[in-house]
């Protein structure tokens, strides 16, 4: 049986039409969990391997989004970066992953070097994986003279051997490199086949950053009009998941989740800010129609790491008022 008409019929038993196929040579049945697959048997293995790649991605996901359909990621994977100043707080990863771990937000985002220390955790309570799977230079000031981003060698075969439910990928736009958002777009385009293709979610992380000169490293540019054609790009690149900036106007971010066409967006926590103020944030961007957010800085370098992810995922699953999450924390 040729490739196109295998695939008609894939299409087919998809949308229950009937078609007429031609028959084929007589071949042994294969028997399969109870299924017997006799003559087609060959486009019936294509059509159970593709829903069975589909029903996977969704168990992934749901692994990551609460019964609210929610998500509060915390990302510890700073030290992936090679910038000293990220390291403040996360210098005993050991301790740091399981403080973080023991306030049960859903899910802890990691580099490969770290991800068991997370996975080594007994019981079924953990967290779920997120794996970051790109390297960058981009953090620094001044910036080097050659930036890259780099994905890890079989950087899905890896997730799934570490057994995460999800991996995250950056879309960089900095002033003037072009060819480092060229890298990124090869970087995801690399990802996505290999996560379709076994079921792992694609969480694309489109970051508009200021002119490092101007306002230091990793500063998020806030402009919603730079915001929401990277974050549609990196919908179009196919991201099952959206990891997005903030913008200067809260009030303005459904725009952001109308731009995303349906694809669960969660926001990025950015620098470290009040307690008061990540928490007023939160809950505005929630109502705004967030599915969730993504925050590393705003936890770890709290001084009660524990306190502030309870607070935040009681805003981000709960609805919990500012001043109730405040409670939370003292």
């Amino acid at each position: 049986m040729g490739s196109v008409q295998c695939i008609t019929l894939v299409a087919a038993q998809a949308s229950k039409i009937a078609l007429t196929v031609p028959p084929l040579p007589p071949v042994r049945p294969l028997q399969t969990n109870g299924f017997i697959f006799e003559q087609r048997w060959p486009c019936a293995l294509v059509w159970f391997y593709t829903w069975g790649t589909v029903e996977m991605k969704s168990a992934r996901m749901n692994r990551l989004f609460g019964t609210s359909g929610h998500c509060f990621d915390v990302a510890i994977d700073h030290g992936m970066f090679n910038e000293a100043g990220f390291l403040g707080g996360i210098e005993d990863m050991h301790s740091a992953i399981e403080i973080v771990a023991a306030a049960a937000p859903d899910a802890i985002q990691l580099t490969p070097g770290t991800a068991p220390l997370l996975q080594k955790i007994a019981g079924k309570a953990r967290p779920a994986l997120v794996l970051r799977t790109d390297i960058a230079n981009v953090y620094g000031n001044p910036l080097p003279d050659k930036l890259f981003s780099v994905v890890i060698e079989d950087a899905v075969d890896q997730a799934i051997m570490l057994d995460a439910a999800c991996v995250v990928v950056n879309l960089l736009m900095l002033p003037q490199q072009p060819e480092l958002h060229a890298a990124c777009i090869t970087n995801i385009n690399r990802l996505k086949r290999a996560c379709d293709t076994t079921g792992m979610p694609l969480m694309v992380e489109p970051l508009v950053m200021q002119d490092n000169a101007k306002a230091g490293g990793y500063m998020v540019d806030g402009d919603i009009d730079k915001i929401l054609p990277l974050v549609r790009q990196a919908v179009e690149l196919g991201a099952d998941i959206i990891k997005a900036d903030p913008c200067d106007q809260v009030d303005e971010y459904h725009r952001v989740i109308e731009i995303a066409q349906g694809i669960p967006v969660l926001v990025r926590g950015g620098g470290k800010v009040s307690d008061n103020e990540i928490l007023t944030r939160t809950a505005a961007l929630m109502a705004q129609g967030a599915k969730g957010i993504v925050y590393g800085r705003n936890v770890i370098h709290h001084e009660n790491p524990a306190g502030m992810t309870q607070a935040l995922m009681a805003v981000v699953h709960d609805g919990a008022s500012v001043s109730e999450a405040l409670s939370m924390i003292s």
